[in-house]
Order: structure tokens, then C-alpha cells, then sequence
């Protein structure tokens, strides 16, 4: 299986073994829009992907001669990354063309390595407030034509307005064109369907700071009072030590701060939220796409019933619910071994559960004891947060 790269140059653009590829092949698989920059030469019969989209009828043709028409480069967004997935790499011939962010760097002048690239092809915009910060430089791979207008607006609300943008339409073709403009201003609606935007960040003065370390300023959260207060959270996420590509389970998740700063750590950091209050979940539901973590999946329910089931994690947060009865033994019996657990209490009867537990499976006990100036008459005194009980223990690797 042969998955040729291929841009808006067509087949000439091509290399002579994506060539000869195309030549040999009996079978030819791609979008009505790649085929037709296919020469009548090329004598392979031509395939239209299945809608919906399936690469089942392509894998029952392993062995044969299949070309695989995609995009540029295919192992960027692309096909070629999926199929990569189920057939093994001595089994597939990747020949790669120039991607659309690769030609777009080069029309801007960005060197790639510097520039954050994010596709919202069936994705959620709400994604990109992950990334907005002054100075960033962002390539998207649009949707369809309505992508900057959408990407323009979001970046109005988000206090973003100042931003360039640059729509760059059928990149290496003979149609490429360039739009360039301000989110603030942005109103072109005659956007081809084939485009990548290109965007230069730049905040209102006013918009608020928002690091991708841990400890989020609290108003960066819609909640009732149910939120682990920034400090203490900057603590909690130091213990459960996000790393990629790890799963969390943030039980009684309130807000939903903690699973939504472990997934801000980095793209492939995944989190369940379990939460059963409804209010709450909406609250989760508002935070998770402001701060650009959409994927975090929201499990309606009250542990440990709601646990059943779900993905074996590499690290729990409980938050609340420490005293329910089989809530620390659920959590415990689906960590995975190596794994770590964070549990924060604030009463008296919390504390003793952590306690009583510790003596059982080990760990560390911590206090935390937070105080923040404030107003007395005239003078300034010390106002004492409650304090919070910390357990923080790994699970052995034989357990």
C-alpha cells in the first residue's frame, strides 16, 4: 500500500516515485477533488472514500497495488496517520508532499519549529483558548470557508481582537490567495472552503494572563464555592504529576479545576471528570471550552457507582466524596499499578479517613495552611484559609 502526498500542483508537483506509484497501481483511493488531478494516464481504477468514512474496504485490499491519494503530507492530520494505526510500517509506502502549514510558514516567513499548529477539521474550535497568549503564532487547518470568520469571533470574546489574521486559500495552486486582516475587524465572507489561517496573538491590555502551569487564577473559573482554591490546586497538581498522554480520574469534581488543568499541562493529557450534581456539570461543561480543554470527558454520576467501568487511570484526584463509603477502595483497585493518588480533606471526618488509610497502604500526610492579607480598620492582618489535609501516595508496581 502506496500513500502518495499530493498538493494543489497536482501530479505534476510530484516526485518520480509517487509517479510510478500512480503509474503501477491498480487501485486508486482519494476525495473527488485529489482524482481530479489525476491525468487520464494514470489507468488504475479510481475509488471514492465511502461515506461515511471507513478504511475497512481499502485494508481488504492489503497486498494488492493501492495508491492512496492525501493531502500534502499524509502523516500530518492526514490519512496516512490512521492508517498507520493498522497496518504495519513494512506494509506501507508513505511518500510525503509539502504540508499546507509548511508552505504556510513559508509564505509568512515563520519558521515552523517556532509556530503551534492545531487542526479544527471536525474538531472543536473551543480548543484554540488552550493556546491564546501574546506573542503565539498559530497555524489552523480550517474546517470549511466559515472557519475564520468563527476563529475571528472567538478571538474577539476572548479579548484577543488585536490579533492578526492571514486566510491563505489553495496553497501551491494556481488559485492560492491571501487575505490578511485583525480578528477585531474581520468580516470576509467569500473564503474559499480550502484555507489555513494563520494567526499572530496579540491581547487587549486588559485580557487576564492565563499560564499553562498549574494554579489558574479562581476567577478563571465559573463556580458555587466548590472549587479547590489556586494554591492549594498549584500543590495538588505538583503531587499528581502530570505527564503526556496520561489518563486522570477527578472525582467529585466540582469545577472541574483540577481535570482541567491536568489536560492544560499538555495536548495529549486526558481527563474524566465525575461529578453528580447537575449544576456542577454544567459548570464543568463552561469551563472546560473557556479554557480550551473540550475533550475532557464529563462522567455523570456519584462515585463509586459511577466508576464502574470507565478507563483504568495513571493518576485520581479526590476532591470530594472521601468519606462514602468504597470511594478510596474503588479509586485505589482501578489505579494502575505505579500510579498516583491525591485525595484533599477539609473537615475533621475527612482527615480521619485519610489518616486511617494512610496507616493501611502508606503515603504522605500533608498540611496546608493558607493565609492572605487582608483589611483590619486602619491595618492589614493575616484571614486563615481552613486549613487542608493532603494524602499523596503511589501504588506499588507489584500491587
Amino acid at each position: 500500500m502506496t500513500v502518495v502526498g499530493i498538493g494543489e500542483d497536482g501530479f505534476k508537483g510530484l516526485g518520480r516515485t509517487a509517479r510510478h506509484a500512480l503509474l503501477r497501481a491498480s487501485h486508486i483511493v482519494g476525495s473527488d477533488r485529489q482524482l481530479a488531478l489525476l491525468p487520464l494516464c494514470i489507468s488504475g481504477e479510481r475509488e471514492l472514500w465511502p461515506s461515511p468514512f471507513s478504511l475497512e474496504p481499502l485494508l481488504a485490499r492489503k497486498g494488492e497495488p493501492v495508491c492512496v491519494l492525501a493531502s500534502g503530507d499524509p502523516m500530518f492530520y492526514g490519512v496516512g496517520a490512521s492508517l498507520a494505526k493498522q497496518v504495519p510500517s513494512e506494509q506501507m509506502l508513505v511518500i510525503p508532499a509539502p504540508s499546507s502549514c509548511s508552505l504556510a510558514a513559508a509564505r509568512m516567513g515563520w519558521p515552523l519549529q517556532d509556530v503551534v499548529t492545531l487542526s479544527l477539521v471536525a474538531r472543536p474550535l473551543a480548543a484554540l483558548n488552550g493556546y491564546l497568549s501574546t506573542g503565539l503564532r498559530l497555524l489552523l487547518l480550517s474546517n470549511d470557508r466559515h472557519s475564520p470568520a468563527a476563529v475571528a469571533t472567538l478571538l474577539r470574546e476572548r479579548g484577543f481582537g488585536p490579533s492578526t489574521m492571514t486566510v491563505l486559500e489553495h496553497l501551491g495552486g494556481a488559485a492560492e490567495r491571501r487575505i490578511d486582516g485583525r480578528a477585531a475587524q474581520w468580516s470576509d465572507d467569500t473564503v474559499a472552503d480550502l484555507n489555513l489561517i494563520a494567526i499572530e496573538c496579540r491581547a487587549e491590555p486588559s485580557t487576564p494572563r492565563l499560564s499553562r502551569l498549574a494554579g489558574l487564577p479562581d476567577t478563571a473559573f465559573e463556580h458555587d464555592g466548590q472549587l479547590t482554591k489556586r494554591d492549594v490546586r498549584a500543590i495538588t497538581l505538583a503531587r499528581l504529576a502530570p505527564t503526556p498522554g496520561e489518563l486522570l480520574w477527578d472525582v467529585g469534581a466540582g469545577s472541574g479545576s483540577i481535570g482541567i488543568e491536568w489536560m492544560r499541562t499538555h495536548p495529549s493529557c486526558r481527563a474524566l471528570a465525575i461529578e453528580a450534581d447537575e449544576g456542577r456539570q454544567a459548570l464543568i461543561e463552561r469551563n472546560r471550552d473557556s479554557l480550551g480543554v473540550p475533550g475532557l470527558q464529563l462522567i455523570r454520576g456519584k462515585a463509586p457507582q459511577a466508576l464502574e467501568g470507565l478507563e483504568r487511570p495513571d493518576a485520581v484526584f479526590i476532591g470530594g466524596g472521601v468519606t462514602r463509603a468504597g470511594v478510596l477502595d474503588a479509586c485505589w483497585a482501578q489505579l494502575k499499578p505505579g500510579g498516583r493518588l491525591v485525595a484533599n480533606a477539609v473537615t475533621l471526618q475527612s482527615e480521619t479517613t485519610l489518616m486511617h488509610w494512610r496507616e493501611r497502604h502508606g503515603g504522605e500526610l500533608t498540611r496546608i495552611h493558607i493565609a492572605q492579607a487582608q483589611p483590619l480598620g486602619e491595618f492589614d492582618t493575616w484571614r486563615q484559609a481552613l486549613p487542608i489535609t493532603l494524602l499523596d501516595l503511589v501504588k506499588p508496581l507489584d500491587a
